[in-house]
Formats: C-alpha cells, structure tokens, sequence
C-alpha cells in the first residue's frame, strides 16, 4: 500500500488537488503495478509565513520578487 505525502503551499483549488490526486494514483498503478484502492495520499497545505527555503519564507520570496519585478518599472519611468 504506497503512501504518498504531498506538501503544498495553500492557494492550490479542489479541482487541482484532485487532479494531482489521479494523476499521481494513475502513476503508481503503472510503475508499481498496485490497485488503485491500495494507494493513499496526503495533502498537507501550508502557509506563506510556515514554509521557508534559505533562511527566507515564501512570502518574504514572494515580496522580494514582486518588488524586484516592480524596480526596473519604476527605474525605466524616472529616466
């Protein structure tokens, strides 16, 4: 019986969860040959302040980035 445990950053809808859902079930019964009824899977949602890679959460990279987006903007109207 495969477990899988899948680790998301919230935000992700119903409908996507159940399609990685099947399309993840549909993989392991053609790579390991299992019954679908035998596989499980676990979607834990986490949010942006509870996930970090770097020493930095997702939500300080996500303001990062948006910000990084937003200075040549600015940059290119000032000249």
């Amino acid at each position: 019986m495969p477990i899988i445990e899948m680790h998301l950053l919230e935000g992700r809808t119903t409908e996507q969860k159940r399609k990685a859902a099947a399309a993840i079930t549909a993989a392991l019964v053609d790579s390991l040959g299992v019954q679908a009824e035998s596989v499980r899977i676990l979607i834990t949602e986490h949010g942006f302040e509870d996930f970090s890679v770097g020493g930095k959460t997702a939500g300080q990279r996500a303001a990062s980035a948006s910000h990084s987006q937003a200075a040549p903007r600015s940059l290119e109207s000032a000249e």
